[in-house]
């Protein structure tokens, strides 16, 4: 005779809680995936016209203390208005490093190199190309998170490229003691050139002087098939401390009078014209656009306005 078990109700309903519920026909569970932790995307690339415009995560760090860098002229309790505004802490802030690559057909442009040499050639890789491809290496200023990525351990990075920066940018740093300039900028004085305001890069790339950050610090406009964008390097460090209070001074700025006319006229115009910009530290991607907001300005990420 044949043994039959038999369950009592409790004894099936404290099976059902010992035991995850599998549906009928579902696959069976598996062990939870690992975590990859946070990321940020390395490459955002848009067409301006018959331009693409690549847009680079170089580096992105936190700094501590943001009202010791931005409203200099500020007070405590503005400053953390500001923040509570944008729904952003008081305490910290997170700085982002975006050259940007111009693929006009002919010219493959570099503006600017980052912190250092293996962040720009990983970046430029993650982008699809080599460092051998690179045309023009343009530098805006010559603060070391643009600079740092010209030469390395194996000399100049871009070994291919024809550099291009401000005369009077390079006429100030050689004429002062610097060792980012001496280390980087130096010994590829003979691969530079040199160029004014309302000089032009290749066709539809032009100069634009933007001092105040530094005394020769210049953006660049690109213009493609009808389509316009600038690109501002330092001329906005932040984009909220930097555009709803434009005349607030900021500690890399070298004439801070300056920079902040500088970045009021030029977000007024982008503003005006309806302009995007890319913003060298603004948040990866680093493209927006400048809104008037009563004294100042808003950034408006970019979503998909140059997508049609």
């Amino acid at each position: 005779m044949t043994e039959q078990t038999t369950f009592s109700r409790r004894t099936a309903l404290a099976g059902a809680v010992a035991m995850p519920f599998v549906a009928a026909g579902a696959a069976p569970l598996r062990a939870q995936a690992a975590k990859q932790g946070a990321m940020v995307p390395k490459v955002n690339r848009i067409m301006l016209g018959d331009f693409e415009v690549t847009a680079l995560m170089a580096g992105t760090a936190t700094r501590e203390d943001p009202h010791s860098i931005f409203g200099l002229n500020a007070s405590d309790e503005e400053f953390a208005e500001a923040a509570e505004a944008a729904n952003i802490p008081t305490d910290k802030a997170q700085f982002f490093f975006t050259p940007t690559l111009v693929n006009t057909g002919n010219e493959l442009i570099l503006f600017d190199t980052g912190l250092n040499p293996d962040g720009i050639i990983a970046a430029v890789e993650a982008a699809g190309y080599a460092p051998g491809d690179v045309s023009h290496v343009v530098i805006t200023h010559m603060h070391g998170d643009h600079v740092g990525g010209l030469t390395g351990g194996d000399g100049p990075t871009f070994a291919n490229a024809q550099h291009v920066t401000g005369q009077a940018e390079y006429d100030h740093w050689s004429g002062v003691a610097n060792d980012t300039f001496t280390n980087k900028v130096e010994p590829l004085a003979e691969q530079f050139s040199f160029i004014g305001n309302g000089e032009s890069v290749a066709s539809g790339i032009t100069s634009v002087m933007t001092p105040g950050h530094t005394p020769g610090h210049m953006s660049y406009m690109l213009e493609s098939g009808g389509k316009q964008l600038m690109l501002i390097a330092d001329l906005a460090n932040h984009y909220v401390f930097s555009l709803a209070h434009p005349d607030w001074e900021v500690s890399f700025d070298t004439d801070k009078e300056a920079a902040a006319q500088t970045r009021r006229k030029t977000l007024d115009m982008l503003a005006a014209d309806k302009i995007p910009f890319i913003g060298y530290h603004m948040p990866f991607p680093a493209l927006g656009y400048a809104e008037t907001r009563d004294d100042g300005f808003q950034y408006v990420p970019h979503s998909y306005q140059l997508m049609l």
